[in-house]
Formats: structure tokens, sequence, C-alpha cells
């Protein structure tokens, strides 16, 4: 029974003991019978946090008890990339639709274009067409200009920004869900993967490594950072003269 007095049911599976009883108090998430938590039950019920921490933690206990010592960070980089898209729950007045898997990075970048953008709601005697979404500066510069004329100005409502739930995919679909269909294509799954970007027409920016690598360009990182090529390297005028002082001393 929760704290709000309201009783849920739970199976548990066959050959499995319970290991609560009856009046203990526990917390969401918490283990009722031996075995292994589900990582997306953890993430419906605790959030990204806890699932990608209990993924750390089990995967480092493999580590352990083959006396392996490594470093978090390592396991965190791949649990970031199981967890990099996002399912949209309500699409509001973004061009996402319901259910699409969606990396975070364009979710986000998509509800801060409509958070700039206001959507028409009365022209009034502008050309504007109503529910149409516009700029919110370029609205405003109409509506002063049809008040300097003394002219009915349009009237406007915020659009609504998306929602999300998050979502956790296998290595295998995070792979294959890369934004770069070359580093997808050269995992597995190639021929779809590559006939799937020519239908949408998507096009490989060759941001990450493993892409360049793919068709032989430096990697966008170290000394193949881009916009680093043509830096030169000197010593500074200041540099010098303190060099002359010090040995002048010396």
């Amino acid at each position: 029974m929760g704290v709000d007095g309201e009783e849920r049911t739970y199976s548990i599976p066959y050959g499995k003991h319970v290991i609560v009883h009856e009046g203990d108090f526990i917390n969401a998430g918490t283990n009722l019978s031996e075995g292994a938590i589900s990582p997306a039950d953890i993430l419906h019920v605790l959030g990204p946090a806890a699932v990608r921490d209990y993924l750390v933690n089990e995967i480092q206990e493999v580590y352990r008890l083959q006396g392996v010592k490594i470093n978090d960070k390592h396991i965190e980089v791949i649990v970031n990339q199981m967890m990099l898209k996002v399912s949209v729950k309500d699409p509001g007045d973004t061009w996402f639709l319901e259910e699409d898997r969606i990396a975070k990075r364009d979710f986000f970048a998509e509800n801060e274009r409509i958070s700039k953008m206001v959507i028409v709601n009365e022209p009034g005697d502008s050309d504007l067409e109503t529910d149409t979404m516009i700029d919110r500066v370029e609205f405003l510069d109409i509506n002063k200009e049809l008040k300097a004329d003394g002219k009915e100005v349009a009237t406007y409502k915020k659009p609504k920004p998306a929602t999300f739930e998050p979502i956790l995919m296998g290595i295998t679909r995070a792979s294959l869900n890369t934004e770069s269909f070359i580093s997808a294509a050269s995992f597995q799954e190639t021929t779809r993967v590559l006939t799937d970007a020519s239908t949408a027409g998507k096009t490989d920016y060759l941001q990450g490594l493993k892409e360049n690598v793919a068709v032989g360009r430096l990697i966008p990182a170290g000394t193949g950072t881009p916009g680093i090529e043509d830096m030169l390297v000197g010593i500074h005028e200041w540099d010098e003269e303190a060099s002359e002082m010090g040995d002048a001393v010396a």
C-alpha cells in the first residue's frame, strides 16, 4: 500500500523468492524479489539518473569479480549513447510527430526555435494568415506599423512546446540510430542503413570520429580539430624580452 492509501499488486516471477515482508517500508524501485531489475522499469519509475547509475554499477560489478579496475567514465560514455534519444510524448506546435525518436539536441533546439515564434490568432488589418507561425520580432514590427497607421493590430498566442519521455536503447540499436549514417553503416545492416539514408535524402556532416575514419579524413580532435590547420605558433615579444633579461641576470 502506498502513502496515498492506494493498493498495488505486482507479479513475482516463477521460482523467485520474495525478499520483503509484510509491514516493510520500501522506496519506489526497490527489488521485491530475487533477480535483476529491468532497466526500463528503473527508467520509468526513478528516471534517467537512476538507470544510468544502475547500469554503471552492474557493469562495474562484472569487472570487480575479475579483479579488473576500470574508471566509471568509460562506461558512462556508452550509457550516455544508449540514452541519446527521447520519445516525443506531445509534439505541441513543433514539426515532430507523436512517438518520434529524436536526439535530445535536436529536440531542445526545436523547442528553443519555436520559443522565439508566435502563432497568429487574429490577423487584424495585416497580410498575415490565421494560425501561421512567425518570428516574434517580425510580428511586433508589423503591429508597430499597423498601430502607427491607425489600423487594427494582429493578435497572437504562444506556441506550445513539445514534451518527451526518456528512452533506453540497446547498444546495437543506439549504434544504428546515430546522426551519422556513415557511422551506422560501418557497424552493421549496411544495406538497410544506406537505403534508408538515400531514401530520406540525409546529409552526413562528418562531425564524429568514426565517420571521418571511414572516409579517410583526419578525425576532428587533437591536431585534426577544424580551424587550427593554419595556426602559427610563435614566441610573444614579451617572452623574448623576458628571456633576454633572464640571460643578462645570469
